[in-house]
C-alpha cells in the first residue's frame, strides 16, 4: 500500500495518522477501501448520465466536514463495507455489464492509492468505459497525479471561494485556496472532448451548490468560472440544497447554525440573472424544486428513489439476489 497512508499526507489536512496501522484519519478511514453503495444513477449531468446512466460508487469517509452533507451516513457515521481491490475491480465490471456509461467514483480523495490500484485491475480485466472523479476538490494535485492516468473526467465541487464560509460550514478555512489549485490542475490535464453521441469522454464539469442566504458566495464562484474556466470546462449550478437532520458535527467543527431552509425563488432568479450577466452558457443549472427526495438513505438497499437510481450493490445487502462476481 502507498506510503502516503502512514503518516497520512494524502489531503490538505496532513493529519499524519498511521492509517496503514489501522488508525482512522480525519476522514474516519484506515487504509482499507470501504464502499457504501453502487448504482446506475440517472440524475447526473446529461453528458455523464447518457442513456445508460452513470455507474456511481460511493466511497465511505470524507476529508471535509460539511455541516450540510447529504451523505452524512457514509461521510461521518461509518456506513460502508471494506472490499478487496479485486472485489472493487469486479464491482466496476458489473456496472459496465449493467450498461453504465462510466464509472463515477464519489468522494474518494482520501483513498486515492487504493482506488488507483483497483481501477488498474479493472482495466486489466476489461473495463473500457470512462472513469470519472467526483470530489469536493479539497485535495492535492500531487495526490491526484497518483491516479491521473486512470481518470478520464473530473467532476469537482467548487463550494465557495470565501475562507470564512469554508471555516464555518466545511471545517476548512483553506478550502478556497486548495480547491482552486486542484481544479486548475484538472483543467490543465483534461481538455473537453465528446464522442459522437455527445457523451463526455474527457474533461471537467465544475459543480456549485447554491447555499440559501449566501448568494454573494455563488456570485464569486460564477465570476471565477467566467474568468478562469470559460471554454475549458462545463459549469453545473445545483439548486438542490436540502436541510438535513442534525448530525454529529465533524471533530473540531464549530457549532454554528444556519442553512435551515431551501433556496427561495428570488434567490434562484438572481442566480440565473448572474449567469446571464457573466455570459455563462457552457453547462447546466437545475430547476428549483424544493424536495427532500434528493436525500439518500444508505441504510436501505435502495438509497435513492427508483426514478433516480437503480441499485447494484449495497454495503449490507451486497448484490442482492445476484451472485457476486
Amino acid at each position: 500500500m502507498h506510503p502516503s497512508y502512514s503518516p497520512c499526507t494524502l489531503c490538505p489536512r496532513h493529519c499524519g495518522t498511521d492509517r496503514l496501522g489501522g488508525k482512522p484519519g480525519y476522514c474516519g478511514e484506515t487504509a482499507a477501501l470501504r464502499i457504501a453503495a453502487a448504482s446506475i444513477h440517472r440524475g447526473e449531468e446529461p453528458p455523464i448520465t447518457g442513456s445508460g446512466g452513470s455507474g456511481t460508487i460511493f466511497i465511505s469517509g470524507c476529508n471535509l466536514g460539511c455541516r450540510f452533507c447529504q451523505n452524512y451516513q457514509i461521510s461521518r457515521e461509518g456506513m460502508g463495507k471494506a472490499l478487496s481491490l479485486a472485489a472493487f475491480a469486479g464491482l466496476c465490471l458489473v456496472l459496465q455489464q449493467r450498461g453504465a456509461e462510466n464509472i463515477n467514483l464519489v468522494t474518494g480523495s482520501h483513498a486515492v492509492p487504493a482506488l488507483a490500484v483497483g481501477i488498474a485491475q479493472a482495466r486489466s480485466r476489461g473495463l473500457s468505459i470512462p472513469v470519472l472523479w467526483n470530489s469536493s476538490a479539497y485535495e492535492l494535485p500531487e495526490t491526484l497525479a497518483l491516479m491521473e492516468s486512470m481518470l478520464d473526467i473530473y467532476l469537482p465541487d467548487l463550494k465557495t471561494l470565501d475562507p470564512a464560509l469554508g471555516g464555518r460550514f466545511l471545517n476548512a478555512p483553506d478550502y478556497p485556496e486548495r480547491a482552486e489549485k486542484a481544479i486548475l490542475w484538472m483543467l490543465n490535464t483534461r481538455p473537453l472532448r465528446f464522442n459522437g453521441a455527445q457523451r463526455l469522454v474527457s474533461g471537467v464539469i465544475i459543480r456549485h451548490l447554491v447555499l440559501p442566504g449566501y448568494l454573494e458566495s455563488t456570485k464569486e464562484v460564477l465570476r471565477w468560472f467566467a474568468e478562469k474556466a470559460r471554454g475549458r470546462a462545463l459549469l453545473s449550478v445545483m439548486m438542490q440544497y436540502t436541510p438535513v437532520r442534525p448530525a454529529p458535527p465533524p471533530r473540531g467543527s464549530p457549532r454554528q447554525g444556519g442553512l435551515d431552509r431551501y433556496v427561495h425563488t428570488q434567490e434562484y432568479e438572481q442566480v440565473l440573472a448572474w449567469l446571464d450577466a457573466f455570459a455563462i452558457t457552457e453547462g447546466f443549472y437545475q430547476e428549483l424544486v424544493p424536495d427532500a427526495g434528493w436525500l439518500p438513505d444508505f441504510s436501505r438497499a435502495q438509497p435513492f428513489s427508483s426514478e433516480l437510481a437503480q441499485p447494484v450493490w449495497h454495503w449490507q445487502a451486497g448484490y442482492g439476489t445476484r451472485a457476486d462476481p
